[in-house]
């Protein structure tokens, strides 16, 4: 009866068009474990959007920026900051960077140096998708530490999954092929469904491709612990933008269709796309299987 009278709500709520006042009260009720469960938070990731004042929370949560025990947060984020400057006064004495180097490059270089692949000119560094994920969290959280660790984990979990890739792209273009096999013919005719960046785009999460509001989106989702939910990205950007990839006859149009991409547009991309891996059974990563 409890079960039917929650859903009930929900439904009520999601007509009036407040979808998610259910979705942040079951987040504060487990806000409150202690100590905090990881798994259940996961698990609330992939089934909701978390709401944006919770997020810098829960994603440092999720990627091991703070431990599961609430009273340790305050001593633990101070290390973080003590840890912070640290790599940032050696930079400088190194002088790696000086006051005009972009903040971006910063948190690259101080990355670099924590995994012991530094070089000591900037300008040849290979960021890979490193910096445009720091551009994004930028515009999700303003304190610089938070910034850092944030970033820094986060593109660490995604790395972890660099092997992969392969598999994910052949996945992207199975799924295309069957959901659109039109733009997948056409794609292929042209030359470009193999010589598409997806590699980039998967190593980045799309930062820089889609903006910040749509990322927040998906990346809950791979915080969560899905890896795979960006080859249904792949597929909803590409039948998004259809009509206009069908009149492109090269590799070059079709990206520049891609870098225009409206925030509104974005939006939906993103919706879609969370929609789609939940009709296929919401698979983390390539070696789960979609439902039939």
């Amino acid at each position: 009866m409890a079960t039917d009278e929650r859903n009930f709500r929900s439904t009520y709520y999601e007509k009036v068009g407040f979808r998610s006042v259910e979705e942040k009260k079951s987040l504060e009720i487990l806000l409150k474990d202690k100590p905090l469960d990881r798994g259940k938070l996961k698990q609330f990731c992939l089934r909701f959007c978390l709401p944006a004042a919770y997020r810098n929370l829960i994603w440092k949560l999720l990627l091991g920026v703070v431990p599961v025990h609430v009273e340790c947060h305050a001593f633990v984020m101070d290390q973080r900051k003590q840890e912070y400057n640290d790599l940032l006064r050696a930079l400088n004495v190194m002088r790696i960077i000086d006051s005009c180097t972009s903040k971006p490059q910063v948190f690259l270089a101080m990355w670099l140096l924590q995994t012991g692949n530094f070089t000591y000119d900037i300008n040849l560094i290979d960021e890979k998708g490193f910096v445009p994920i720091v551009q994004s969290v930028m515009q999700f959280f303003d304190d610089e530490t938070d910034v850092y660790w944030i970033a820094k984990s986060f593109y660490d979990n995604v790395h972890k999954f660099q092997t992969d890739v392969p598999k994910l792209i052949e996945c992207s273009h199975n799924l295309l092929e069957k959901e659109d096999p039109d733009l997948y013919k056409h794609l292929q005719k042209i030359g470009v469904l193999d010589n598409l960046p997806l590699a980039k785009w998967f190593d980045c999460c799309f930062a820089g491709v889609l903006n910040e509001t749509a990322l927040a989106k998906i990346w809950d989702k791979i915080c969560g612990g899905s890896y795979k939910i960006l080859a249904y990205v792949v597929v909803v950007l590409l039948t998004n933008l259809k009509h206009r990839l069908l009149k492109c006859n090269n590799l070059v149009g079709v990206l520049q269709c891609v870098k225009s991409i409206p925030e509104e547009t974005a939006d939906i991309i993103a919706n879609k796309s969370i929609d789609m891996w939940l009709h296929h059974g919401s698979p983390l990563t390539v070696y789960d299987k979609p439902k039939p």
